[in-house]
């Protein structure tokens, strides 16, 4: 697609992929009808996407425009208690050595892929602050409110005793932009929701892509192949990110040559999502030529 960072088929939401379905069908339709829009606001910026942008318009001859205004992310939410613990341990830690890990608002792992991920962060060495929910064999149950019981009981025997002075596991839930923007955390391991991608170029963290549904694999292509800001393992044949493969990419990107040039990469991502939304930034200045067509529109 122009402007577009190279996509494979498997890429694309799960429901499209298959034509015969009402899901794909709806998505045919949705797009056909951008051309009807006078305007799409996006919640991006200018220089993070600026190829695709400038595709879109040439593609649709003016005929639609975009407003790119972002990045546009949420100041943080109640710290409740599970959130002062955990900025509590980020404090006892040193700059940029801590690896969160979290999937989102509704992620969830299968109790192998758990087992998995805990071995790998153990392997690894590094120092991490995970945040789990309970097992599922689906990808979202966390949206489906089945995420009652502990889901500390479901680690692996003896992995809380073994990792105690490395990490700290904390169950559903942290403060994840006060931890983003904590000095500690020097990387994040995300399902690549499009909120969290932009939180953590705004903290200028560098990512290991974990995508789970949704749109998230076509994120993940984005930071990958396209931004240059992340790493994403390895899946085996039977749909498991190994705890080898897990550790080796958890130590490339926070003691490695090629994470020290993702960290330079995504700093400088960071800078520019800075300057978008200063008084003359790309994003600033959007925002300007949208108040003024609006306000002819409405007579003002």
């Amino acid at each position: 697609m122009p402007g577009c960072v190279p996509l494979l088929g498997q890429d694309l939401p799960a429901p499209t992929q298959n034509r015969s379905s009402d899901a794909y069908k709806s998505f045919v339709e949705r797009s056909n009808g951008i051309t009807m829009a006078d305007g799409i606001i996006l919640n991006s910026f200018l220089e993070m996407e600026p190829d695709t942008i400038r595709a879109l318009e040439e593609k649709l001859n003016g005929k639609t425009s975009f407003y790119p205004l972002g990045p546009i992310t949420q100041k943080g939410s109640t710290i409740e208690e599970n959130g002062s613990e955990c900025l509590r341990w980020l404090e006892n830690q040193p700059p940029s050595s801590v690896l969160y890990v979290s999937f989102g608002s509704g992620g969830t792992l299968t109790q192998d892929q758990v087992n998995e991920l805990a071995l790998g962060l153990e392997l690894s060495g590094q120092k991490f602050l995970w945040v789990l929910r309970a097992p599922s064999n689906s990808t979202s149950a966390a949206y489906l409110g089945s995420q009652n019981e502990n889901p500390l009981k479901y680690l692996p025997n003896g992995f809380l005793e073994r990792t105690k002075d490395k990490g700290l596991v904390v169950a559903s839930w942290a403060p994840q932009i006060q931890v983003l923007g904590h000095n500690s955390i020097g990387g994040f391991l995300s399902h690549c929701g499009w909120n969290s991608i932009l939180e953590s170029i705004q903290e200028g963290v560098p990512i290991i892509t974990w995508p789970l549904f949704a749109e998230q694999r076509m994120n993940a292509v984005l930071l990958n192949n396209g931004l240059k800001v992340a790493l994403r393992p390895k899946v085996n044949e039977y749909g498991i990110v190994e705890k080898e493969e897990i550790a080796k990419v958890i130590k490339c990107l926070m003691e490695g040559v090629e994470g020290k040039e993702i960290r330079k990469r995504i700093n400088g991502l960071k800078d520019d999502a800075v300057n978008a939304i200063k008084e003359d930034g790309s994003s600033t200045c959007t925002m300007s030529k949208l108040a003024t067509k609006w306000g002819r529109f409405c007579g003002i």
